[in-house]
């Protein structure tokens, strides 16, 4: 059995990437993956902690979060598509700058 520290390092260190790219990326698409990487690390956490508590809690929020996360997707997708046809381009800086 594997020890819930390890669970906990790699969560921590998946965490730290998606806060490092959503912090210094400008390009949206990169956002968005970063935030994906956010979810996945709060994954492995729930279902880490779901094992070691023996129960099936941490994993059934994980499955909503899978959807939480589609569904994010779906929306920033959209988003994106707007970005770039109104500027031709992805950067998240400009979108400060949208009028009706």
């Amino acid at each position: 059995m594997v020890p819930i520290q390890y669970y906990l390092l790699l969560s921590a260190a998946i965490f730290a990437i998606g806060i490092f790219g959503i912090l210094t990326r400008r390009n949206a698409l990169l956002f968005l993956m970063s935030v994906e990487l956010l979810l996945n690390a709060a994954n492995i956490n729930l279902v880490a902690f779901s094992r070691f508590h023996g129960n099936l809690t941490g994993q059934t929020f994980s499955l909503f979060t899978l959807a939480l996360a589609a569904a994010e997707v779906a929306v920033g997708l959209g988003i994106i598509l707007v970005l770039y046809r109104n500027f031709a381009d992805v950067d998240v800086t400009e979108a400060a700058t949208m009028r009706w």
